[in-house]
């Protein structure tokens, strides 16, 4: 699936990153705990949490995650989108709530990471 497949199921919008919109996404990996994405999401290649700080970032990158989507219309602050844009990891946001996402993934073929 792509980011921009996953962009049009979850109705989100894209807050920075769209010219990666056909990167490949083959795992999800939804948590608001960073620490948990570091023990388990080792696999991922999209974090979904309703974390909204930078932390979530610099975790994205310690494990190559390509997007991150914030759910509960979550929105990064520009320091965040900075730090995004510095790292090259997409952004988006929905308004839907966290399980609700996972299980409109799941059903596009969304499979999670760990």
């Amino acid at each position: 699936m792509t980011i921009r497949e996953i962009q049009e199921a979850l109705d989100a919008q894209f807050l920075y990153g769209e010219e990666l919109a056909e990167l490949d996404a083959d795992f999800v990996f939804s948590a608001d705990m960073m620490s948990d994405v570091l023990a388990f999401g080792s696999k991922c290649s999209v974090l979904m949490t309703g974390l909204c700080n930078p932390q979530v970032v610099r975790t994205a990158e310690m494990l190559d995650i390509v997007c991150i989507i914030f759910v509960r219309g979550k929105m990064p602050d520009e320091h965040m989108l900075t730090l995004a844009m510095d790292k090259g990891i997409a952004i988006l946001a929905t308004e839907h709530y966290m399980f609700t996402a996972c299980g409109i993934l799941y059903e596009h073929g969304l499979r999670g990471g760990a």
